[in-house]
């Protein structure tokens, strides 16, 4: 039995994985999917303070609460900088990193540095004109290759604000990663930022590459394929 703890990106919450976790769950893991503060059912708790550093001592936290150990560590989108921050820390809690359509952080890097420098303003201009400051309103699923009528349904009210702080907070590193890493790269994505960081792995004998043919949001959009690399990943 392996232990799987799944990191959602911005925006959404451990409610994204839901069709993942039952996937996993019925091979005979056990799977974690905590939601960042501030974002899903955690939304009542969303402030200016919330940052990086929350996020990532949430995912340490279900790491130390709940003992445990051998961990494969997911991260999607966003979440590649959370469990970038969670490896540099606890390190001895886990068997693989695997980063889901996910930014890749070195040393000092904000999530905006690993962005288009438009993209980046565009998020900054919302946050003032929508969010006071501090907030940047969900985007459309459809941008996220979401689009099912019965999909949009169901994940379209549960997407959230997500927090600022969290994307311009430098990510503080206090040596490279030793563990080993997967990389999985959705290549339907249209104007994707993950493709430098996919062929970074793919040229690093060190990473373990997939592709997998689906907008940003597998998890919601092919459970049942994203379910199969993941547990690829277990061996």
């Amino acid at each position: 039995m392996a232990t799987y703890v799944l990191v959602h990106g911005a925006w959404h919450g451990g409610w994204c994985w839901r069709h993942v976790r039952a996937r996993l769950q019925q091979a005979g893991h056990e799977v974690f999917a905590p939601t960042l503060t501030g974002l899903g059912e955690r939304a009542h708790l969303l402030s200016p303070s919330v940052d990086l550093e929350t996020h990532i001592r949430d995912v340490l936290g279900v790491l130390e609460y709940e003992d445990l150990e051998r961990v494969i560590l997911v991260g999607h989108s966003y979440g590649g900088m959370v469990i970038a921050g969670v490896a540099d820390r606890a390190a001895a809690r886990l068997a693989r990193l695997v980063y889901l359509d996910a930014f890749v952080p070195q040393d000092g890097q904000r999530q905006f540095d690993l962005m288009a420098a438009d993209r980046a303003a565009t998020y900054e201009e919302q946050a003032r004109q929508e969010g006071d400051g501090w907030r940047i309103p969900a985007p459309p699923l459809q941008r996220f290759g979401v689009s099912s009528e019965a999909d949009l349904a169901w994940a379209g009210p549960r997407v959230t604000a997500h927090p600022l702080a969290t994307f311009t907070q430098p990510l503080r590193l206090a040596g490279a990663s030793t563990l080993p890493r997967t990389y999985i790269w959705c290549t339907q994505y249209v104007a994707s930022p993950f493709a430098p960081f996919a062929e970074r792995a793919r040229n690093d004998p060190s990473w373990q590459c997939h592709e997998l043919p689906s907008g940003h949001d597998a998890m919601i959009t092919v459970p049942r394929e994203l379910a199969e690399l993941l547990l690829g990943a277990s061996e």
